[in-house]
């Protein structure tokens, strides 16, 4: 038995008997808070650190381990194909279309900002050099344009898959709060119809509705930390019933409305939450950390991609990831744009052996 258990429950057993046994119920409860805080401290102090050690340890993934292997450096390894002396900055966003092409959105300055590659990692296109203050969100809609909200220049714009720009919103490094002005932008998410949602943002508190034509239909929301607002509204995702999905992450949380803007509930226990996405299958996906302050301390290091139940909030699995933007294909990999400057890739499978005296030698997951 561990000795912290085995002293403890001789010591309550010989307190116990020696007490009246008026009230039992609530002289233990007394007792139990009163032994683990002080009687035991003197006690585990001279017993020194393998007491202690008993008790530490790993503590198990939330909602069990999801089992998968990674590749860390997409589209630079196994092969190197870009082009040369480019390389990634920070990474925002990724994203991937119904080609299986993967989209990269960056800030370095050795690249161009959008980045295209083949599932396989190979280098194909790219473009956006001059056009954004600061990249941030990159999402792909159903009819394969690629929508990017830059939180720099405050605005968002429409391409389509080979860089030819369609649609802008917003007004270039003008900050605003009415229907034709973003205040730093994250994040964009799209009805079924074709209408999409803005969130606005690091400067604004808001999330802004517009038409599939990107006509200003409404907007709710404001700075605070009630229901229906927002303090940094920093990803945002739409299920099959129409349903929106804020993460309001300085609020450590995430918000979930109507169509209309219409609060219905809320989730305080994923933290704060860097990035949302719903597959067509209803999964929800999250990449999160435990709290804010943990996640600026860290700088997104320490984060967790979760596995979440749509209709209750119940992590289904977790695993260690760094990231601030996450999106899952219908082949069930994970992408995650990491502002240490990788793009990882993550795959189903789980190794069941070292690699021995050949590791380091090659990447382990290609």
């Amino acid at each position: 038995m561990n000795p912290v258990h085995e002293f403890y429950d001789s010591f309550r057993l010989s307190f116990t008997e020696a007490r009246p046994r008026q009230r039992p119920q609530r002289r233990f409860k007394f007792f139990e808070s009163r032994v683990s805080v002080w009687t035991l401290l003197p006690w585990l102090a001279f017993a020194g650190p393998s007491a202690w050690s008993a008790e530490q340890g790993w503590y198990p993934h939330e909602g069990g381990l999801l089992k998968y292997r990674v590749n860390i450096r997409f589209g630079e390894e196994p092969s190197d194909t870009l082009p040369p002396g480019w390389k990634f900055g920070r990474v925002s966003a990724v994203a991937t279309d119904a080609a299986g092409e993967v989209y990269v959105f960056q800030r370095g300055a050795k690249a161009d900002p959008i980045i295209v590659f083949d599932a396989k990692g190979k280098f194909l296109r790219s473009w956006g050099k001059g056009l954004f203050g600061n990249p941030h969100g990159l999402r792909i809609d159903a009819d394969g344009h690629v929508w990017v909200t830059d939180n720099g220049d405050h605005q968002v714009m429409k391409f389509t898959r080979d860089g030819r720009l369609l649609l802008t919103l917003g007004k270039k490094r003008q900050p605003g709060t009415d229907a034709e002005t973003f205040n730093r932008p994250t994040d964009i998410a799209f009805t079924r119809s074709g209408d999409f949602y803005v969130a606005d943002g690091y400067g604004n508190s808001r999330v802004v509705k517009f038409s599939r034509e990107g006509k200003y239909l409404s907007a709710w929301g404001k700075r605070g930390t009630g229901p229906g607002e927002f303090n940094t509204p920093h990803s945002i995702a739409v299920d099959s019933k129409g349903l929106v999905y804020v993460s309001d992450r300085e609020n450590n949380r995430i918000q979930i409305f109507e169509a209309d803007g219409k609060f219905v509930r809320q989730w305080n226990h994923l933290g704060a939450t860097q990035s949302l996405f719903i597959t067509p299958a209803e999964e929800l996906w999250i990449i999160t950390h435990r709290n804010n302050i943990e996640n600026l301390t860290y700088d997104t290091l320490a984060g967790r991609i979760m596995r979440i139940h749509l209709a209750s909030g119940r992590i289904l699995g977790a695993m260690e990831s760094p990231g601030h933007m996450i999106h899952v294909t219908p082949a069930g990999e994970i992408f995650i744009a990491s502002l240490t400057g990788n793009v990882f890739r993550w795959y189903p499978g789980w190794l069941t052996q070292s690699a021995g005296s050949e590791e380091g030698l090659r990447p382990n997951n290609p």
